[in-house]
């Protein structure tokens, strides 16, 4: 399936007029599917494999926003240090610290997003409540120079209850309104959550950022 314009024309004014951050899951998705987007004016594109994203990055234009949506391994920093706008899944403080350690290589700073995890199924990864404050812990004790953290990021549980959906991006949006008095130096201007089945839930409940795929690209291959 090619990309659903008037989808995306209508999601992207719906969005503007908000202030909230569109970006664009185009992981499966072929070079001109991202194209017929970018023509449109978007450049905000979201991708889950490492491999994928460098490879898509080295064909499309430079002026792009990836943002790394997935579960990064520590190893594979390193491959989108150089170019990478924003690493919304960081779940941990090696992983935090292996950025940091990368980007400062690349003379760089990168903005990143710590994950909590708000579902209540168990595959889904991110931090508690209680690893989040022990990241505070570490960082006020060894602040990172290459990095920023610019927010939060959580994905909601899969279920039909929409109010469990709304209940768990409510939780994230309280724990985020807490982090901003606890580190009133961090930039905190990023609330990642919602995608194309809960987003209009997670703007009522104060996302900032939603990522969107299916309702843009159709169903994944």
């Amino acid at each position: 399936m090619a990309v659903n314009r008037e989808a995306y024309l209508q999601i992207a004014a719906e969005l503007g007029a908000k202030n909230i951050t569109l970006v664009a899951v185009s992981k499966t998705k072929p070079i001109g599917d991202i194209l017929e987007l970018y023509e449109l004016g978007h450049r905000d594109f979201g991708e889950n494999y490492v491999q994928e994203l460098t490879d898509k990055a080295a064909q499309l234009p430079p002026d792009i926003r990836w943002h790394f949506i997935g579960h990064l391994q520590s190893n594979k920093v390193k491959y989108i240090a150089p170019f990478v706008q924003l690493v919304h899944g960081v779940d941990s403080y090696n992983l935090l610290k292996e950025i940091n350690k990368q980007a400062l290589k690349q003379r760089r700073v990168i903005d990143v997003l710590l994950q909590v995890h708000i579902a209540q199924e168990e595959t889904k990864f991110g931090l508690d409540e209680e690893e989040l404050n022990e990241i505070i812990g570490q960082w006020i004790n060894g602040p990172m120079e290459g990095i920023r953290v610019c927010g939060l990021m959580g994905m909601a549980s899969f279920t039909d209850d929409q109010q469990k959906v709304r209940a768990e991006f409510n939780k994230l949006k309280n724990i985020f309104d807490q982090l901003k008095t606890k580190m009133p130096a961090w930039p905190l201007r990023i609330l990642s959550m919602g995608m194309s089945g809960d987003y209009k839930i997670a703007i009522e409940e104060g996302s900032t950022l939603v990522r969107i795929g299916s309702l843009l690209f159709g169903a994944r291959s």
